[in-house]
């Protein structure tokens, strides 16, 4: 049933064809031809991948995944910073399953997650999971741009010990968006300011966390990006620069282990 369905979207949305196709493409030649070619047949591959995903963030919210198998790479980087009382904010992706945030929220004491996310449906999701797991430790805050407001209430979470989760790897939908280039899959490649900017406002960690599929089992891979953001006024696009540059090669390195598990369908290298 899932691949007549992605067949569809896929034949029916040509932008997001074209950018799996020059995904591909790159990633093809940056791995020296050992990734999916950019074939019709594989772009379908990679809306399937992504059906897949889809299909299990409903069963890890219900709990059927379980006993599913994790690996872990750093892994421990976030036990130390809960043990030391420590916050920060965690750059994700648009890569694999997301919501296997939930199981690190689970199986790590203390850890107390605030998801930064661009949809109106956030209080309806957060009472939903207070209904079906009272002891969630994960908050879903909806957020266009960050207002001093919001700002003052996440720093406060921060120093309490908590953690800000936002998207590294999508630039906000803003008339004027602030934006750096970051080499990624062969090109520069625009990623937002936001999460190295909040960084350095709370004086805290910053961290890079990826979650994806790996044939059976979930991958997580875990880096501290700095251990405190800090951003010199007067070098402080080339500070943001350099943190991109090393949060893009975690994402290259993370696309070519796991070369379908990239969700960014629309044209990512356009802007440049």
């Amino acid at each position: 049933m899932l691949y007549p369905v992605m067949t569809w979207f896929m034949l029916s949305h040509r932008i997001a064809r074209r950018a799996s196709r020059e995904y591909l493409a790159r990633l093809h030649t940056v791995s020296g031809g050992s990734t999916p070619a950019p074939t019709l047949l594989n772009t379908l591959r990679h809306f399937a991948a992504f059906g897949e995903t889809v299909l299990d963030k409903l069963l890890v919210w219900r709990g059927d995944l379980d006993d599913t198998p994790i690996e872990r790479d750093g892994g421990d980087v976030m036990q130390r910073l809960i043990d030391a009382g420590h916050g920060g904010v965690i750059m994700t992706a648009h890569i694999g399953n997301f919501e296997m945030l939930r199981k690190l929220g689970e199986n790590r004491r203390g850890i107390r997650l605030n998801i930064l996310v661009h949809t109106k449906h956030a209080e309806r999701f957060n009472r939903l999971l207070r209904e079906t797991n009272p002891d969630a430790q994960i908050r879903l805050i909806q957020v266009t741009e960050i207002s001093a407001a919001t700002a003052v209430m996440l720093a406060e979470r921060v120093a309490a010990g908590e953690f800000v989760v936002i998207a590294g790897d999508r630039v906000p939908v803003s008339n004027t968006p602030d934006t750096v280039g970051a080499p990624f899959l062969g090109t520069p490649a625009l990623f937002p300011t936001g999460p190295y900017v909040l960084a350095s406002v709370f004086k805290c960690p910053l961290v890079a966390l990826v979650a994806s599929r790996r044939g059976a089992s979930f991958h997580i891979t875990v880096r501290v990006l700095a251990e405190r953001v800090v951003l010199p006024r007067a070098d402080r696009r080339s500070e943001i620069a350099r943190l991109a540059a090393s949060y893009a090669a975690l994402l290259e390195a993370e696309c070519l282990a796991a070369p379908l598990q990239w969700f960014n369908f629309y044209p990512f290298w356009s802007e440049q």
